[in-house]
Formats: C-alpha cells, sequence, structure tokens
C-alpha cells in the first residue's frame, strides 16, 4: 500500500468512527446557520437597484423556501 492509500484509511476510519445523528445534526446546523445569514441579509444587497419593486425581486424569498424544504427533508428523511 502506497502512503496516500494509509492516510486514505486513516481519514475513513476517523469518519466512520463519528455517530449518524450527529452528522446529520451538524449537516442540519449548518443549513440553519445559512437561513439565519440569508435573514440577516441587507435587503440592499439581495434586489436589484433599479426597476420596480415586486415581492419575487427580494432573493431571500427563493433562498428562505429553498433553505426551509431542505432543513424539512433532511430531517424527515
Amino acid at each position: 500500500m502506497t502512503p496516500l492509500h494509509q492516510i486514505g484509511e486513516t481519514i475513513r476510519g476517523l469518519m466512520l468512527a463519528i455517530p449518524l445523528p450527529v452528522a446529520r445534526g451538524l449537516f442540519l446546523l449548518t443549513l440553519a446557520t445559512v437561513l439565519i445569514w440569508v435573514w440577516r441579509l441587507p435587503t440592499s444587497e439581495t434586489t436589484p437597484e433599479g426597476g420596480a419593486r415586486r415581492w419575487d425581486e427580494n432573493l431571500k424569498v427563493g433562498a428562505t423556501f429553498a433553505l426551509v424544504l431542505q432543513l424539512v427533508i433532511y430531517s424527515v428523511f
């Protein structure tokens, strides 16, 4: 075995030691953190500069929908 195989096996062993519920929780926490970050973005950063103001121009709406949907799917399944 080459040194890369040894390194790979070591990393694989470390990853297998992490319980699946912990990994799932960390993943959901990451999504929730991104969701909070999106909500805290200033409106000027998520809407186009000129033009009429419509509800669908704010990118927070779509990002919130996508992140909440992912949170629901990954927490249920």
